[in-house]
C-alpha cells in the first residue's frame, strides 16, 4: 500500500510551516542550478523555478510526476524553461551535471529506511554537488510523540479536507507503530470519502514507513560522506533546535 496517492496528495501533504519560501532562499543564496529529491508533484520545485533559478526534480513516484508535469504544462513559459523533470532513486541516480544546491524537503530523506541508504544516497549527492556545493534537507525526530503516545498509536482523525475534482469530504485516519530497534515508523493511513450526504462512498488505504535519527546520528553520517554540517535549525524561521521535533538541516561538500 502506497500512502502517496497522487489524487489526494497535494490536498493532504501540505508540507511544514515555511518550508517553500526557506527552499526557495537557499536556492536564491546559491543562484542555482539546484537538484530536489523528492520532488514530488512539485510544491517546492515550482515554487522554486517561479523565481528564474533553474532546477531539476528527481523523484522515484510516476505517479506524483505526472501531477507535476501537468503543473508545468499549466505554468509560464518562463518557469517550464527553469524546470526539468526525472525518475529516480535517489540512492542511486546519475545526471550528466554538477549542482550548486541539493535539496530534499518535506522529511523525505526519511525514506532512506537503513544507514546503507542514507550513506549511498550522501555519497551520490555529494558526487552531483559542485565544490563546496551545499546539501539542504529536513527531518523529524519524534521523541517528544514516543514519551506522549508509546510505541504503538490508536487510530484517530488527522484532519478533513474537501475534495477539489468531486467536492466530496475526505476525512483522513491515521495510526502510527515505532520499532525503537530499527528506528522505523509505521504509519497506516486511511482516505474515508464522503458524499453530500454524509455516506461513505470510498475507502483508500496507504502504509507509509519512515526511518527517524537523532541528531547525532545524522551529524556522523553527513561527516562520513564528506559533509561539513554548517547549521542545524528547529523550524523554518531559523530557531534552535531543542532535540526533538523538526531538524532543518545544512551542510557543506567539503
Amino acid at each position: 500500500m502506497n500512502a502517496y496517492h497522487g489524487r489526494f496528495y497535494d490536498q493532504y501533504f501540505i508540507g511544514v510551516e515555511g518550508d517553500v519560501e526557506f527552499y526557495a532562499d537557499e536556492a536564491q543564496d546559491t543562484g542555482g542550478p539546484v537538484l530536489e529529491l523528492g520532488c514530488g508533484t512539485g510544491r517546492v520545485l515550482l515554487a522554486v523555478a517561479e523565481t528564474g533559478i533553474r532546477i531539476v526534480g528527481l523523484d522515484l513516484a510516476d505517479d506524483l510526476l505526472d501531477v507535476a508535469r501537468a503543473k508545468l504544462v499549466e505554468a509560464s513559459g518562463e518557469t517550464q524553461e527553469c524546470a526539468a523533470l526525472v525518475q529516480g532513486d535517489m540512492r542511486e541516480f546519475s545526471l550528466e551535471q554538477r549542482f550548486r544546491l541539493v535539496t530534499i524537503p518535506y522529511r523525505t530523506f526519511q525514506h532512506l529506511l537503513t544507514p546503507v541508504d542514507q550513506e549511498q544516497a550522501l555519497t551520490c549527492i555529494r558526487d552531483h554537488l559542485e565544490e563546496e556545493g551545499r546539501l539542504v534537507f529536513n527531518t523529524f525526530d519524534p521523541l517528544a510523540d514516543l514519551m506522549a503516545e508509546g510505541f504503538r498509536g490508536r487510530m484517530r482523525k488527522d484532519t478533513d479536507f474537501i475534495d477539489r475534482e468531486t467536492g466530496n469530504r475526505v476525512v483522513v485516519w491515521y495510526n502510527r507503530q515505532y520499532d525503537p530497534e530499527v528506528q522505523l515508523l509505521e504509519q497506516e493511513i486511511i482516505y474515508e470519502e464522503m458524499d453530500r450526504s454524509g455516506g461513505v462512498v470510498g475507502r483508500i488505504y496507504g502504509q507509509l514507513t519512515l526511518r527517524y535519527a537523532s541528531r547525532y546520528e545524522i551529524q556522523y553520517l553527513l561527516e562520513l560522506c564528506g559533509f561539513e554540517l554548517e547549521a542545524l535549525y528547529g523550524d523554518f524561521e531559523g530557531g534552535a533546535y531543542p532535540g526533538y521535533g523538526e531538524q532543518v538541516w545544512v551542510a557543506r561538500k567539503v
